[in-house]
């Protein structure tokens, strides 16, 4: 599952000039082909319950989860509403009987035993997932997450971004003006860093960056370091 790095400008160039929501399957499409992977999924659901997805899975399976209700079992959006970093699906609770009875059922259909997820906090309540399916073994998968980490979770954001677009009244926030030196702090973290190499790149004490981390969560209304780091993301402020 070798890719180039080479083409994610254009994949987001792509996205960039999509104008409307009719653009977004192709586009999916086009990211499955890039990636080399067997499934791409986009899907979002608002607070007041409006649902919105597109993706390469197979129309029946679409309908099935749908009239099985598994959107209350689905250890996928369970594990990923409670997190706001991506997460490999190995890291989820498969243990239950109706989780394990459910992936025997999406992998009949046509998924793959391999799953990355990552999810995406909007405005108005809105919780978003992004996620890449794949029919290979661990070490293959490993490998291609983490070569690709980082600009998959840039693609999820913007193409959630994009969707937004196109939904009247559910529009990005407004962007939150941060320091220079917030904007530092907060991407030195998303990409993995702790508070203490964090400091040390920007040649400042943990005190003091803890300041800028703390300003930075205040403007951004998070709930903790992590969920800023999320909206920050989400709003474009930090880009990884």
């Amino acid at each position: 599952m070798a890719l180039p790095s080479s083409g994610l400008d254009g994949q987001l160039a792509r996205l960039e000039a999509a104008i409307s929501q009719d653009d977004l399957q192709p586009l999916i499409e086009n990211l499955r082909d890039h990636y080399r992977v067997d499934h791409i999924v986009y899907h979002w659901v608002a607070a007041d319950g409006e649902q919105f997805g597109c993706g390469t899975y197979d129309p029946a399976w679409v309908t099935r989860y749908l009239d099985k209700g598994y959107l209350r079992v689905d250890p996928v959006i369970i594990g990923c509403f409670q997190r706001f970093h991506p997460v490999d699906w190995k890291r989820l609770d498969w243990s239950s009987k109706s989780a394990r009875a459910f992936l025997r059922d999406a992998m009949d259909h046509g998924l793959g035993n391999q799953g990355f997820s990552v999810p995406i906090r909007g405005p108005n309540g809105q919780f978003a997932l992004f996620t890449l399916n794949h029919s290979c073994d661990d070490d293959v998968w490993e490998s291609f997450t983490e070569s690709h980490r980082r600009e998959l979770i840039l693609i999820a954001h913007y193409f959630n971004q994009k969707a937004l677009e196109f939904q009247p009244g559910r529009g990005p926030k407004p962007a939150t003006t941060l320091s220079p030196r917030e904007v530092d702090a907060m991407t030195l973290i998303a990409v993995g860093y702790s508070r203490a190499q964090v400091a040390d790149t920007l040649s400042i004490s943990e005190s003091t960056l803890r300041v800028y981390i703390e300003s930075a969560r205040f403007k951004l209304g998070a709930l903790n370091t992590t969920h800023a780091v999320a909206q920050a993301l989400q709003r474009g402020l930090i880009v990884v």
